[in-house]
């Protein structure tokens, strides 16, 4: 379970440190000011599972080979539990609206290159960790 808690924080703290550097609707000047939702926190707790699943089946594959699988599985959760705040709570909270790249709103394939990151980080963590 501690390990589920430091995952979904590292995964809140690294959404706050990219929105305040990527996104422009977001960031103010040199002040750097991130966000993330509350909602994040059991959607980043998801990633544990996801690495406990995957890890056995694909985590000896080449880094170049497993990291974009991992990144289309977490596109797939990222739609889905995007899809399913709009349908519940009436919007999704990171809702992309019209952006390049983005899919119904709900996902941006261009952050692509962060979600590699992202996932390459998460990998590590769970392993560090002894999640998996």
């Amino acid at each position: 379970m501690t390990e589920i808690l430091i995952v979904a924080c590292v995964g809140v703290a690294f959404e706050v440190v990219f929105t305040a550097a990527i996104d422009p609707g977001v960031r103010e000047g040199w002040r750097l000011k991130g966000q993330s939702y509350v909602w994040m926190f059991p959607i980043y707790a998801l990633v544990v599972p996801f690495f406990k699943v995957l890890d056995p089946r694909f985590g000896a594959w080449p880094w170049a080979a497993r990291t974009p699988l991992y990144v289309a599985i977490l596109y797939a959760v990222e739609y889905l539990t995007g899809w399913l705040l709009r349908r519940f709570t009436g919007r999704c909270p990171w809702d992309y609206g019209d952006a390049r790249g983005a899919v119904h709103g709900l996902v941006r394939l261009d952050y692509f290159p962060a979600w590699l990151l992202a996932v390459t980080l998460f990998e590590a963590l769970c392993r560090r960790l002894g999640a998996v």
